[in-house]
């Protein structure tokens, strides 16, 4: 499936939202500015502003796969991977809060679009089968 088709699907414009919320986060609460270097860090919020990245980034690729692949037991696998990504991402939230992060209405706006993105989640997930 083409990227022009898949912006049509609901779920996959969630996930392009929820990437786009933890670029801005990250780059909001990194003391490194420069996100592609932020696994060079050794500062815990670094770490843990990367790792947020990664997984949101990782989240409209897994859904493409998804969409793609006619093998159902790839897809399950793929869809399973997206569950694991989207707990991962709260637990970010929470490291970064733990970590002492001032501006927690960031992380809290965060956590209500991966609320929203679950909602979407939920509902594509019982499409496919």
């Amino acid at each position: 499936m083409s990227r022009r088709n898949l912006r049509h699907i609901p779920i996959y414009r969630k996930a392009l939202e929820l990437c786009t919320m933890s670029r801005e986060i990250a780059s909001y609460v990194s003391f490194n500015k420069d996100l592609l270097r932020l696994y060079e860090s050794n500062s815990l919020r670094d770490i843990i502003a990367n790792s947020l990245l990664t997984d949101a980034i990782l989240i409209p690729q897994k859904i493409a796969e998804v969409e793609s692949s006619k093998s159902n037991s790839d897809r399950m696998k793929q869809v399973t991977f997206i569950n694991i990504m989207i707990r991962n991402i709260n637990s970010y939230c929470l490291g970064l809060e733990k970590d002492g992060v001032k501006e927690i209405e960031y992380i809290h706006l965060l956590r209500k679009e991966i609320r929203s993105f679950r909602r979407h989640y939920s509902k594509w997930k019982l499409s496919i089968g």
